[in-house]
């Protein structure tokens, strides 16, 4: 029962650290925390501009184009992390679909740019 018990003690001492560390934590904010912060600390502000009361108000739709192309490319481009791993045992067509695949991605970026997807005026 013992040896049992000593197998758990990792645990244990893992689970009061970090309930330990919660608590302090959760002190230090209640210790440190503003007390009177101003009405523009406290305003609501959510993805790009300020909250609304109507949901039928007019807002620019560029903030969503924006995120959108940001998400396309930061998935297509996380598609080179295990390309980058594999990439001393890969083969011709390997590399050569990568760099396709790249070719597309600039095209696609330089369409979007020339027809100012990006830009915020």
């Amino acid at each position: 029962m013992e040896d049992f018990l000593r197998e758990y003690l990792p645990i244990l001492v893992f689970l009061g650290v970090a309930i330990g560390l919660g608590l302090v934590l959760i002190l230090a904010a209640v210790i440190v925390a503003v007390r009177n912060p101003d009405p523009e600390k406290v305003s609501a502000y959510e993805c790009g501009f300020n909250a609304f009361d109507d949901a039928r108000m007019k807002f620019d739709v560029r903030f969503y184009l924006v995120s959108i192309l940001f998400i396309i490319f930061d998935l297509e481009i996380a598609f080179l992390f295990p390309w980058a791993v594999g990439f001393k045992e890969m083969s011709d067509v390997g590399f050569w679909s990568m760099m396709v695949f790249l070719g597309v991605l600039t095209a696609g970026f330089a369409y979007e740019w020339k027809k100012g997807a990006m830009e915020w005026q």
